[in-house]
């Protein structure tokens, strides 16, 4: 699992439109990759329309933003234009970024145990290292602490 500091581990997935995005692909740019266990659920789409919402302060300061879950593309195209999301989302069905990244694990609901997406961001600069990493993050939480790791 990646922490802070390190070099962030390069990773090919596809987004929404059956595109491939590498990571690797975006050096140069800062990133805010946000980690998040279902497409269309309330916690969810907070998250996710909280970084729509930032969206023009991150894209004015070359900041690229990535939702990464467990969805099928199909899945992710539907919310991304229901919800007006101007970021990719990408697919990990099998969830091998995920658990690379420490965002999938055990879980509980109603007092069962289940595994699944922890919901978490990152926050890496322009050659690539992890400059913030919040793991089991609130979903408003998550965008405040995204913003704040860039000082605005």
């Amino acid at each position: 699992m990646p922490v802070k500091g390190e070099r962030a581990p390069d990773f090919e997935l596809v987004n929404q439109d059956g595109r491939t995005v590498r990571l690797s692909d975006l050096r140069g740019k800062r990133v805010v990759m946000f980690a998040y266990p279902k497409a269309g659920t309330s916690g969810c789409t907070i998250q996710a329309c909280g970084f729509r919402d930032q969206f023009p302060r991150f894209d004015a300061n070359n900041v690229v933003v990535l939702g990464l879950s467990p969805d099928a593309p199909k899945d992710l195209l539907k919310w991304k234009q229901a919800e007006n999301l101007p970021y990719d989302l990408l697919s990990d069905p099998d969830h091998h970024v995920l658990e690379a990244w420490g965002a999938w694990g055990e879980k509980s609901m109603y007092g069962k145990a289940y595994m699944g997406v922890i919901r978490s961001h990152w926050v890496i600069d322009e050659n690539g290292v992890i400059v913030d990493e919040q793991l089991n993050v609130k979903p408003l939480d998550s965008v405040e602490r995204a913003v704040k790791a860039f000082g605005w």
